[in-house]
């Protein structure tokens, strides 16, 4: 370990850490890692589940109300504030990083959703001419939002001296087309914890798992995770399943996250599978869930990148994705995983379904695969990436 007067100092820019949500826990990971290469200060408002220990962070208060005041309440404040620390504290960044658009000044920034892909996705709900007039303020206000930050991506994505980073090459495709990046945008895929996911812990709290859910021994059990349960393909996995029911396997679906299952439910019951359809909610060991599964399967319609199922992968499973996905980008077809080129092809899905339900050497074979490829992505080459990244722009500001 370095010194502390030999180490470059990084600053990280991210409204909140943890390891419950997808971008937070990318860059917890990351600086956990780094924080013996770096001397790391974290400005943030909050931080959780973040080993802390070789870490400063400065708490950044954000204020209260709707969501775009407190965005711009914290962009203001987390810039005073480390203008403050720079000009009376002395602590002058090598490299300034942000996951997103934090701030104007970062060196690095890694995208892992592009709000002008986003917002375009969404337009129709925007719609004020369809909407009741009690909702009118809630649109407005999150048609602002999404103005000021897909002109804040504009400005900042496509400046050449800013080290760009995007979790996928549909990412970085997205950076590229709405944002008018013309430099390179480096795809870092996340990683895994390979200790957490892996196909024998999978294997040892399988009976345990599957027991606590009260699953039968015969029973098939397909996963899918997620917190917008819409957009990660739940009404085309239910349709899927459906065609299943009267001809195929005992199929029992296990849906995690959190959203409203009432929307489902009619839906749950036209298709008679009422008893196949459990709601779960997410928990701290998630891999409970994967070891009470034999198949993943997430036709998702839009995923920057979708981490379970790559954590799926990990744990042996067979996992179903689609072309909308980004993590589709390491899964080659037919071997190590599934990918749907529409992700409303039900018909297709519930083939796969079926067959990997009665194949059970196909099942296992792919599963296998799937655990060798996803030994590939672990936090640690992640981290090595970004850390490429980090010198990368010290070298550049040191020479400009």
């Amino acid at each position: 370990m370095q010194s502390p007067a030999d180490r470059p100092r990084l600053t990280v820019v991210s409204p909140f850490l943890d390891k419950r949500h997808g971008t937070e826990r990318c860059v917890a990971e990351q600086i956990e890692r780094l924080s013996e290469i770096y001397e790391i200060h974290l400005y943030s408002e909050r931080v959780q589940d973040v080993d802390l220990r070789n870490i400063k962070w400065h708490r950044v208060p954000m204020p209260p109300g709707p969501h775009l005041l407190r965005y711009v309440g914290w962009f203001l404040a987390n810039h005073a504030l480390r203008w403050r620390d720079r000009y009376f504290r002395a602590l002058v960044p090598d490299v300034v990083y942000s996951p997103g658009v934090n701030c104007l000044d970062a060196d690095v920034i890694c995208v892992h959703i592009v709000f002008g892909e986003f917002s375009e996705q969404v337009h129709e709900a925007f719609k004020l001419a369809r909407s009741p007039l009690k909702t009118w303020p809630v649109i407005v206000h999150r048609r602002l939002y999404y103005w000021l930050i897909e002109s804040l991506e504009r400005h900042v994505y496509r400046n050449e001296r800013v080290f760009l980073a995007a979790v996928s090459q549909k990412t970085a495709r997205a950076v590229v087309k709405y944002c008018g990046r013309k430099g390179t945008v480096k795809v870092v895929y996340d990683g895994l914890d390979l200790q957490q996911f892996n196909p024998s812990r999978r294997e040892a709290m399988r009976l345990a798992a599957r027991a606590t859910l009260a699953l039968p021994d015969d029973a098939v059990v397909v996963l899918l995770i997620g917190n917008d349960w819409k957009t990660k393909g739940l009404p085309c996995l239910l349709e899927a399943a459906s065609r299943l029911r009267l001809h195929g396997p005992r199929l029992r679906l296990l849906v995690v996250g959190h959203d409203t299952a009432s929307p489902y439910q009619e839906t749950i019951r036209c298709f008679d599978m009422s008893g196949q359809v459990t709601f779960l909610p997410l928990r701290s060991d998630v891999e409970f869930y994967y070891a009470a599964a034999d198949v993943y399967a997430g036709p998702s319609r839009d995923d920057s990148f979708a981490m379970p199922p790559a954590e799926a992968m990990a744990c042996g499973l067979p996992a179903i994705t689609t072309r909308m996905a980004g993590v589709s980008e390491i899964i080659t077809h037919g071997e190590d995983g599934l990918i749907l080129e529409d992700p409303d092809d039900a018909q297709t899905l519930s083939e796969w379904l079926g067959r990997l339900a009665t194949d059970v050497d196909w099942r296992n074979r792919m599963g296998a695969a799937a655990a060798r490829t996803a030994e590939q992505y672990t936090w640690e080459q992640n981290a090595l990436q970004m850390r490429s990244l980090f010198d990368r722009a010290i070298i550049a500001r040191d020479t400009a």
